[in-house]
């Protein structure tokens, strides 16, 4: 069986040891051996997928990041002279252009094998309300494989494609991760494009991603993350990141507020998680979880399914008969409702989302079980609502709240199924999310999907500085803005965090400069009579670096300071005018010994 592991292709394509076109022709033969999974809508055959491969033969490997990469499409996006039916046969059609997500992919050489199954017009998270059958979970046919995006998922878990489209406004790109052991990315809401992508809750959908890793969800991500220019939704991507600290600090739902229904082996599995976390740096802190749970009732119980309803109104008024009951059931409720309902469910959300909000003042990024537990296909058919609603307990507030995630496989419970836990954190941290998900994964499962593929991320230490960094600069301190300092404030206020307390090279001097209040020191470079001293290193999102610079009064200023490792950096420095009368201080080892010298 073929490795379909991105890096693993292109190995294997450069070394002439397979073609894409083999690859799919191998790919459409195993797909002939899991059709009981009901995974597909529609599966393109090797007559459809021609053009893609006859265009690949004009480029190499070298050329397209994403050459010869086999994916599917969730059936609720677009791809070109596939129909979309959102799982429903009624509203079939077969789109002219391609979902501008889809477009993207294909510009960077990745392949369309088809369109996956999905909980009729994405209303769902169990994967079961499909006139196509119920999706099965790739480990055990009997539980449920999550939704709505569930044959995007399982035809990853199952060695079909190297990663997959969905979409999530409830949880859809998530939930089937956890129940398939596979990366779910939930990118910030507006920062992909949907055009070309059917409506669920149009003002929350987005695209989400199924990887095989943190490394190739974060590969995807890069080539979507283009601007469209005729997609009002889509939101432009901020030149400045909140940043994570060092030492980072990891939010936790307090115990009374985490439900597992009952499963003992969920609720280890999550303590073991953060467990895991701790050991590469996270400092756990229990926070309110209260404010989260109650806007993912907003989600259903508000007028949100009144988006739903406009989605599908045609079919509802016109052809109720073409919707499942289940399905017809919910969104019919977004008929009711008044104007007046809607504004005080936004103001309801206004209220919670600003309660929500001041959790990020104490930490970081926040984890949480992705789902309670997993269920029987049995057990859904008996209580469809019931159990579909509590899937949703950990995910349904995401977008209202504005929040990216990624779920991260957790392990296995003792009957081999797997679940799943999520970190999430404000809008546009996709990558530092994608950063501590690929080493948190490392550390909890060693295989991919339900494959026996050994976990291969390459997100190497290089690539992972590479992304924390995006949106980011570091300044080096050394005088009033040190960490508990008079002046830190100026970088905590513009949320910046401390990463690192290291030393100068020994080439610098420092004086006490004239004035104050606040006491300030003046650190010149001096290659024959200098010192190491001793600094911290603070980083700021890029964005509020440029208000930072602008409030240092003369002789200071920003320019390059050398670390005793020999990396050189954005530091304080001072102007030579204003060392005139001032008090060497050198030789007392820095600006802390310095206003310790003097009580």
């Amino acid at each position: 069986m073929i490795n379909l592991d991105m890096n693993a292709l292109h190995r294997a394509y450069r070394s002439g040891e397979l073609t894409p076109r083999a690859v799919i022709s191998s790919l459409l033969e195993r797909a002939e051996t899991l059709l009981n999974h009901n995974i597909w809508i529609h599966r393109a055959s090797l007559q459809e997928l021609t053009p893609y491969l006859d265009r690949l033969a004009e480029s190499t490997v070298d050329q397209l990041p994403l050459y010869g990469v086999p994916f599917v499409v969730k059936d609720n996006i677009d791809v070109a002279g596939m129909p979309t039916t959102a799982a429903c046969e009624a509203f079939r059609y077969v789109p002219q252009a391609h979902a501008t997500v889809v477009a993207h992919l294909i510009e960077a050489g990745a392949i369309p094998l088809g369109k996956t199954n999905l909980d009729q017009f994405a209303t769902g998270l169990v994967g079961t309300r499909s006139p196509w059958g119920p999706c099965h979970n790739s480990f055990d046919p009997a539980y449920i494989s999550g939704g709505s995006s569930s044959g995007s998922a399982v035809a990853v878990a199952l060695g079909l494609a190297s990663f997959s489209l969905g979409t999530d406004t409830a949880g859809s790109g998530r939930v089937p991760a956890a129940f398939n052991n596979l990366i779910g990315l939930k990118p910030t809401l507006g920062r992909l494009s949907v055009r070309g992508v059917v409506p669920a809750c149009q003002s929350l959908d987005c695209v989400s991603v199924f990887a095989r890793d943190a490394a190739q969800a974060q590969s995807v991500l890069t080539v979507l993350s283009q601007p469209d220019p005729d997609d009002p939704w889509q939101r432009p991507m901020p030149s400045g990141r909140r940043p994570f600290a060092g030492q980072f600090r990891l939010g936790v739902p307090q115990a009374d507020q985490l439900e597992f229904d009952g499963d003992d082996d969920a609720e280890a599995l999550f303590r073991q998680s953060i467990a895991h976390l701790e050991a590469l740096g996270g400092v756990a802190v229990e926070v309110d979880f209260q404010p989260f749970t109650d806007a993912a009732r907003l989600l259903y119980e508000g007028p949100w399914v009144a988006e739903r309803y406009l989605a599908t109104s045609p079919l509802i008024t016109e052809k109720p008969e073409a919707l499942l009951d289940v399905t017809r059931n919910i969104i019919s409720k977004g008929a009711d409702g008044s104007a007046a309902d809607t504004f005080a469910a936004q103001y309801r959300l206004k209220q919670l989302k600003h309660q929500a909000d001041q959790v990020w003042a104490r930490v970081d990024l926040i984890m949480t079980p992705t789902t309670p537990t997993v269920y029987t296909i049995a057990g859904v058919e008996a209580d469809p609502i019931g159990l579909n609603s509590r899937l949703g307990t950990y995910t349904n507030f995401m977008n209202l709240l504005d929040y990216a995630a990624v779920a991260v496989p957790a392990g296995f419970r003792k009957d081999g199924l797997p679940l799943g836990s999520t970190l999430f954190a404000p809008a546009f941290q996709d990558e530092a999310l994608l950063v501590l998900a690929a080493k948190l994964h490392k550390r909890t499962v060693k295989t991919v999907g339900a494959l026996d593929d050994t976990l291969d991320d390459v997100l190497d230490d290089a690539l992972a500085s590479e992304e924390l960094l995006a949106g980011t600069l570091d300044v080096l301190v050394c005088g009033a803005h040190l960490e508990g300092l008079p002046l830190n404030h100026q970088l905590t206020s513009r949320d910046g965090v401390l990463v690192e307390c290291t030393e100068t090279s020994a080439a610098y001097r420092m004086h006490l400069l004239a004035g104050g209040p606040p006491l300030r020191p003046g650190m010149v470079r001096d290659t024959q009579a200098g010192k190491a001293l001793p600094v911290e290193i603070w980083r700021l999102p890029a964005d509020q670096f440029g208000s930072f610079v602008a409030g240092i009064p003369a002789p200071l200023g920003i320019g390059k300071v050398e670390l005793a490792d020999g990396r050189w950096v954005c530091g304080f420095i001072c102007e030579p005018v204003g060392l005139e009368g001032a008090e060497e201080i050198t030789h007392l080892g820095g600006w802390r010994a310095f206003l310790a010298s003097v009580g």
